[in-house]
């Protein structure tokens, strides 16, 4: 296919400035309402079952009618980029994304509303398992940490600011305007990515849509087990779910282990540096989870705060991760990810456990510090680590290396959300101090985990 001026062919070592602002721009608005849309239709939860005449409890399909696909197909939308190009799939799940939150914006019942909202959900995949890859292509090897970084602080800080952002649009507007504003963000982005994304370097093979199938069945059964036991759905039916993600999973890893480049990169799992990468990037994402999703609770529940303080006394989080991530991402091209994940997990276990023990009757200065010595340690582990485990694949692997990381990030996000509802449950407002400790071991495990990619080799093995 010839290439012309409005799409350019990969170069040898990143794309030169300003395109590679404007290409890092178009990856960054993508992933921006991909992190927003995961949560900020929860806050209008109510509204939209009253407005459309549903149960509250079914509802809840606005938020699992996104995940589930999302879930169910990022590693085979990664994987395809491989094939087809990240460049394209991109420019597909960005057109689809938009689509579908146009027409979740014109729903006029529920039905209509979670069908959109799955429809987003592959979009969002389409977003999600390249993104990663695309910066390969975007920024110098020598400048990758910096660009894994500004990537970092988008990811963390639009997980953050969900329920801020879901406020200030319903203050002055319904719930419909919580997905039509990504209309025109999508469209925007979507003609950028036209001119400025670069073409990525294809690998010569048939898709396995058997394996898609397998890894569909095995994460979306996985995904609806966690989320009932963490609804306390009945024991038979988790189970039963369970016990069908187990049989999926059994034949996607036969079928895989018979694969060059399978769909679930096994073949990177054997790398020892991108294996311990993966398995502290879940660590540490559920120790996020963990701690943003049991701190509200505590903070309305305990200290009867109202929920405008209790986004302004979440915000040093992000905020410290904003200023620490870029000098992590510098330091990454440098120092060894092992030991700057480790230090990075080490400080924010110290923050958990501090969080876990405040006082009585805490200020705001008391939350404020431990909230910002956590995210500023991880802030300093996860730029380093996003880096090692993108090196450390081949180049041709680049999708492969981007789904599992969004992978990675989704299962320790979902796994932490479902552990602080277990212990709601059980413990009521107590279960958000057992929540913030178990936060701290994932840290913990984090950096353990982390510290054992010291004297490794990043580089991929071919």
């Amino acid at each position: 296919m010839p290439v012309n001026a409005a799409t350019p062919a990969q170069p040898a070592d990143g794309l030169p400035v300003p395109q590679r602002h404007l290409a890092a721009l178009t990856v960054a608005l993508g992933i921006t309402m991909t992190i927003l849309d995961s949560g900020i239709a929860n806050v209008a939860l109510p509204s939209i079952a009253h407005q459309l005449h549903a149960q509250a409890a079914d509802s809840v399909w606005v938020v699992n009618g996104y995940q589930l696909p999302l879930v169910m197909i990022l590693l085979a939308v990664a994987s395809l980029g491989d094939l087809i190009g990240y460049r394209r799939v991109y420019k597909v799940g960005l057109a689809v994304f938009t689509l579908a939150s146009l027409a979740c914006a014109l729903s006029s019942t529920l039905p209509a509303l979670v069908a959109a909202r799955m429809v987003q959900g592959i979009g969002a995949a389409g977003l999600m398992g390249v993104s990663t890859a695309l910066l390969r292509t975007i920024y110098p090897n020598h400048l990758l940490g910096r660009g894994i970084a500004i990537n970092a602080v988008v990811v963390s800080v639009s997980a953050a600011a969900r329920p801020t952002v879901a406020s200030a649009i319903l203050s002055v507007g319904s719930w419909e305007w919580l997905f039509a504003i990504n209309v025109p963000i999508g469209v925007g982005a979507l003609l950028l990515a036209l001119r400025v994304l670069p073409r990525s370097e294809r690998r010569e093979a048939d898709f396995d849509w058997r394996s898609a199938l397998f890894s569909a069945a095995m994460f979306g059964l996985l995904f609806t087990a966690v989320d009932g036991l963490g609804r306390n759905a009945p024991p038979l039916h988790a189970g039963a779910e369970l016990a069908g993600a187990l049989v999926a999973a059994v034949l996607l890893v036969r079928r895989e282990l018979r694969q060059p480049a399978p769909l679930l990169p096994l073949d990177l799992l054997r790398i020892p540096m991108f294996r311990l990468s993966i398995g502290t990037s879940t660590a540490s994402f559920a120790a996020q989870m963990l701690c943003f999703v049991a701190l509200p609770f505590y903070f309305q529940d305990g200290l009867g705060l109202s929920e405008v303080s209790t986004g302004l006394l979440m915000t040093p989080w992000p905020l410290t991760l904003g200023v620490v991530a870029p000098f992590a991402g510098r330091l990454a091209d440098r120092i060894p990810a092992g030991l700057l994940g480790g230090i990075g997990m080490g400080l924010c276990c110290a923050g958990l456990a501090l969080l876990a023990w405040l006082p009585e009757h805490p200020t705001a200065f008391d939350i404020s510090w431990r909230m910002m010595l956590a995210g500023g340690g991880f802030g300093l582990f996860q730029t380093p680590n996003n880096r090692a485990i993108l090196g450390s694949a081949p180049r041709n692997r680049s999708g492969g290396a981007s789904g599992m990381l969004a992978t990675a990030r989704l299962t320790g996000q979902t796994a932490g959300a479902a552990v602080v509802s277990i212990l709601l449950h059980h413990f009521h407002t107590a279960g958000t101090h057992w929540a913030l400790l178990v936060a701290a071991g994932c840290a913990a495990t984090a950096a353990v985990v982390s510290s054992r990619r010291v004297g490794l080799n990043s580089e991929p093995a071919g």
